[in-house]
């Protein structure tokens, strides 16, 4: 998600009708912000171009980010978060505003093609579900009234749970409670605009939750036996293909078979907690790799073998600020320092990466699977300093290595060192949960760390 060739996707075909894509397939990545260490907008912009990535979706409208990607020949999905959806749906005027102040403002010079309003509204625990289609509405018509809407289109990410059924593929249908008030106003919406439905698609919870049952090889494109669906005969060779299938199957079934689809989330985590089954980075390079593969193959999925997959991988960086279980924190194809966290082969070709003083040695066998903690280096040295004396003090993390003399006393740097004790003192709490944060000042890494000849211990 060494390489990340993401441009080249057969861009050059690409029709100047904004979402539309190419005939091969299309490649984006997430670029989310929910951490603390992240390089400035127009360095990651820089990040982008290096590596090919000429699409990219946001998860709000933030200025800095929007006024960076200006010129840069990137095309951005933006959203309207969920959070606005209740003012959104009450009047238009707020809609207008809104349109002026986030979209208008930035094109042409930002490639704006398409909002997101709202982000899996249906599992929103503010139950925000009724305000999503006058929301959607009313974000149509200002973008009609400022004459944007043949340039703009408009959808909202929906999640797989809004399947009541998703197994087997052909058996696809949405929950019964949303389909009147919800998806068939919806997607008679994305109808009558052209616009696709975005999904996101996660093949990584469906394993995790039933690895006894589900091949991991079918979850990761690799070599497989495949599945055949009982109701159509059809066969699946991977699980993502199994999972869009069910949502086109839904779509179907409430009579909107013509309605396309794009999937605007959906990535392996490279680290995750002990009962996060298949987690790893190994295992994220084989998911996105074999994604890049099938995407560029051009095919489409044996339900609609004529229409390309076009996704977006989640996600750009390692997210330091997002809760929950530890695979939140490690979807990334970045760490937050430019390094990548693993190497995916697109096309055979590769590009640079920026350089940092972090240096990653190759993942022996053994340590697939395996996660580190280390000093976030753009936090300040107070916090550094901070966090060290917790770790060796009261945290009882084993400083004695990088006292002077020992065997990581060098380099003798404040990030090295804290680097060494956050990694004692996560290892020795079992990486749980929160281990590695330090108020910021730190990080979890899927490939060893590499301050000069210092070796970071992997367990206690």
């Amino acid at each position: 998600m060494a390489v990340f060739v993401l441009s080249l996707l057969i861009l050059s075909s690409f029709s100047a009708i904004p979402f539309t894509y190419a005939d091969s397939g299309m490649i984006g990545v997430n670029y989310g912000r929910i951490a603390d260490n992240l390089p400035a907008p127009e360095k990651v912009v820089e990040l982008l171009k290096t590596q090919g990535i000429n699409r990219i979706k946001l998860y709000d409208t933030e200025t800095t980010v929007l006024t960076s990607l200006a010129n840069s020949g990137i095309k951005v999905v933006v959203s309207l978060p969920n959070e606005n959806l209740a003012s959104a749906a009450a009047d238009q005027s707020y809609t207008d505003t809104w349109v002026q102040d986030n979209i208008k403002k930035y094109i042409p010079a930002t490639d704006i093609e398409a909002i997101a309003v709202g982000n899996e509204v249906f599992v929103d625990p503010r139950n925000t579900t009724t305000y999503l289609v006058p929301a959607m509405k009313n974000v149509q018509s200002s973008l009609v009234k400022f004459n944007l809407d043949k340039s703009i289109k408009i959808s909202s990410p929906i999640a797989l749970s809004a399947l009541a059924s998703s197994y087997p593929p052909s058996a696809g249908s949405f929950k019964p409670e949303l389909i009147e008030p919800v998806i068939k106003p919806m997607l008679d919406l994305l109808r009558k605009t052209s616009s696709h439905l975005m999904v996101n698609a996660y093949p990584f919870f469906a394993y995790a939750a039933n690895a006894d049952k589900i091949s991991l090889d079918y979850a990761l494109f690799k070599e497989n036996a495949g599945n055949v669906d009982s109701g159509n005969g059809l066969k699946y060779n991977s699980l993502l293909d199994a999972q869009i299938d069910a949502v086109f199957a839904a779509m179907s079934a409430v009579g909107f078979n013509d309605v396309k689809l794009v999937v605007t989330e959906t990535g392996w985590p490279s680290a995750g907690d002990e009962n996060e089954i298949g987690a790893g980075s190994a295992n994220a390079a084989a998911y996105n790799g074999g994604l890049v593969k099938r995407v560029l193959t051009g095919n489409g999925t044996p339900l609609k073998p004529k229409e390309p997959l076009n996704v977006y991988l989640f996600a750009l960086f390692n997210e330091n600020q997002k809760t929950g279980p530890t695979s939140e924190r490690n979807y990334g194809l970045f760490y937050p320092n430019e390094n990548k966290v693993y190497d995916v082969s697109l096309n055979g070709k590769s590009t640079p990466v920026n350089d940092n003083k972090e240096k990653v040695v190759p993942v022996k066998p053994s340590l697939v699977g395996q996660t580190w903690c280390v000093a976030n280096g753009k936090t300040t040295k107070e916090k550094l300093q901070e966090g060290l004396d917790y770790a060796c003090g009261e945290g009882g993390a084993d400083c004695r290595p990088i006292q002077p003399g020992a065997t990581c006393y060098n380099p003798e740097s404040l990030e090295a060192h804290a680097s060494y004790a956050f990694n004692s003192y996560y290892q020795k709490n079992a990486r749980g949960v929160g281990t590695c944060n330090f108020g910021g000042a730190a990080y979890v890494v899927s490939q060893p760390p590499k301050y000069g000849k210092c070796e970071f211990p992997t367990g206690h």
